[in-house]
């Protein structure tokens, strides 16, 4: 029997007013998976189980894909615009070459996924775990990975340009030659990353954690929210540039890293 929420008993008749009620006044029904449809645009498959498919190529914008497991799948060149992904399963996915402009991966666990050349401008990835991930000439102006964990990725030549990476975990991320330009690192974890050749004309890095990062030729001078004490646990040498007040330490150029 169904109930209430006060526990009384309420009749069949009753809920199907209800349910006929909410639709004259346009209230949307509950969305329900449809696990055995067919990849497409404005597909369904919100928990569903789809481990190794090769889809590379399909047309998902729009798709719901909230807490499905993809696991171990061909995502290459596919249209995920806007797509959702929130809590998604992709480890070891790959989406290179994708579209994943505006989609929502918040929360998402993609260990070893690959997004090389992939676009995901004003992609939402905040709090994502995407650890050892390859994001190589990916394009992610706008993008938010607010406290997203993507250490040890390879961000090689991606653009980030005003991108939101701040208490993000980015320990031995690989920067090298991106744009990032106007992104913003306040209180994020980048011990050991890798920054050489990377555009940081505008960048916060306030309160960043920058133990040993590699800043040797980095010109920061146009960067903002440094402080003195970051740059002395930094790795830099005679052609980095700080901005002006900030002098570089007497370690630099730092030893050897056995680690």
């Amino acid at each position: 029997m169904v109930r209430s929420p006060t526990g009384a008993p309420v009749a069949a008749g009753r809920i199907l007013a209800l349910v006929a009620g909410a639709a004259v006044l346009g209230l949307p029904a509950p969305a329900q998976a449809r696990c055995q449809d067919a990849p497409g645009p404005q597909v369904n498959w919100g928990g569903c189980s789809k481990v190794q498919l090769m889809l590379s190529g399909t047309d998902f914008s729009g798709a719901l894909l909230s807490k499905a497991t993809l696991t171990g799948g061909d995502f290459s060149r596919t249209v995920l615009a806007g797509a959702r992904l929130e809590a998604a399963e992709i480890s070891r996915v790959r989406f290179d070459g994708a579209n994943l402009a505006g989609a929502d991966l918040t929360r998402a666990i993609g260990w070893r996924a690959s997004f090389a050349g992939a676009n995901l401008e004003k992609a939402m990835l905040a709090g994502a775990d995407l650890n050892r991930a390859v994001f190589v000439q990916a394009r992610l102006a706008g993008a938010n990975l607010s406290k997203s964990e993507v250490n040890r990725s390879d961000f090689t030549g991606a653009d980030l340009t005003g991108a939101n990476l701040s208490k993000a975990e980015l320990a031995r991320v690989i920067f090298t030659k991106a744009n990032l330009a106007g992104a913003s690192f306040n209180y994020s974890n980048l011990a050991r990353a890798q920054l050489a050749g990377a555009d940081l004309a505008g960048a916060n890095l306030a309160g960043a954690y920058l133990f040993r990062t590699q800043i040797e030729g980095v010109d920061l001078s146009r960067s903002t929210g440094l402080k003195q004490e970051q740059i002395e646990i930094a790795c830099g040498g005679p052609a980095t540039r700080l901005p002006a007040g900030l002098r570089p330490p007497s370690g630099w150029p730092c030893a050897a890293d056995d680690d």
